[in-house]
Formats: structure tokens, sequence, C-alpha cells
């Protein structure tokens, strides 16, 4: 199995912008290449670590931090901890970040899954972005609640333009240019 030291792969986006596609294509990578990895998806967090939580702003806020908090303890363990959630709120995704910072035990690397509104509405294959739009959904990140964009994510993919395969590849480009995992499989 190769050495590879932990680190966290934050995915950040609106509800359908491809966080957790991209995230799986990730994690079978790095599988595929024998690193340790797991994927915090943001609905199974939901399911089995944030039950019971509502989405108000302090149930998210919650939501997040205890993704943080199990990424952190995964990354300084040598995992690769990938996290496929919406967390909207710029303050704690910066907040989680200075954590892992001030501890110096790994890194932290932002992914913004950037993909226009009009274009999740249009591949909107839940639904959800229609019912939001018709009010029926209170609280819908992005439509009546307000998600904020990174100000400076280490990646930023355009998932409405780039194919899976191309936003990957310019990931895993940065992890290997700045050694956080090696050149190629």
């Amino acid at each position: 199995m190769p050495n590879h030291a932990g680190f966290i792969l934050w995915f950040t986006g609106l509800s359908g912008a491809g966080k957790s596609t991209l995230s799986e294509k990730l994690v079978a990578e790095f599988v595929q290449r024998g690193y340790k990895v797991e994927l915090l998806d943001g609905d199974e967090v939901r399911t089995h670590l944030s039950k019971g939580l509502t989405f108000s702003r302090e149930d998210r806020d919650t939501n997040v931090r205890r993704i943080g908090w199990v990424a952190r303890v995964l990354a300084r363990n040598g995992v690769i901890a990938v996290t496929a959630a919406i967390s909207p709120y710029r303050e704690i995704r910066d907040e989680i970040r200075a954590d892992v910072t001030t501890e110096g035990r790994t890194t932290f690397v932002e992914v913004y899954a950037n993909a226009p509104l009009e274009a999740l509405v249009e591949r909107d294959v839940k639904g959800l972005y229609k019912k939001a739009l018709a009010g029926e959904i209170k609280q819908f990140t992005g439509v009546s609640d307000p998600y904020e964009p990174p100000l400076s994510p280490e990646v930023e993919v355009y998932t409405s333009t780039e194919s899976i395969e191309d936003s990957a590849n310019r990931i895993l480009n940065y992890l290997a240019e700045h050694h956080l995992i090696g050149e190629g499989a």
C-alpha cells in the first residue's frame, strides 16, 4: 500500500452541482492507487451522524461541523477524507479550515463545484429545484436559503461545462502538484 499523508478534500457547491459524482470518481481512483480513503457524503451523514437535525442555519452549521470533525480525525490518521456536502455557509467552512490549519497535522483542500442555478434546474433529476422554485420546499439552498461560494478555493471546477473526467483530472493534478498524492496511477 502506498504511503501517503492524510488530507481533507472538501467539496462544496449547490445541490446537483456534481459533488457526489466527482467525489465517488476520485475515491475510486484513490482506492485503485491503494490509498486509504473515506467518503463523507452529505446525504449519508444526515442519515447516520446528524439524524434529527433540521435545515435551520444552526442545525446546518452543526451538521457541517460534525463532518469537519470526522474528516479531521480521519485525515490526521493517514486517511484521505473526501467530503461531499453543500456546506452552504462560508464562515463554517472557513472555521473548519482554520481548525485544520491550527492543528497543523493535515491539509484542507477546498473544491468548489461551480454550476449556475439555471444549469442545475435544467438537469434536476430529483425535481427538487422545481419544487423549491414553486415554494413547495422551504429553506432550499440556492433558492430560498443562501449559498455562499468560497472566495478562494484551492480548486474550482465548472461542472456545467466541464466533463467529469476533466474536473477530476484538474483536482488530481492539483493534489499531485502539492505533493498530497503521487503522480499518475
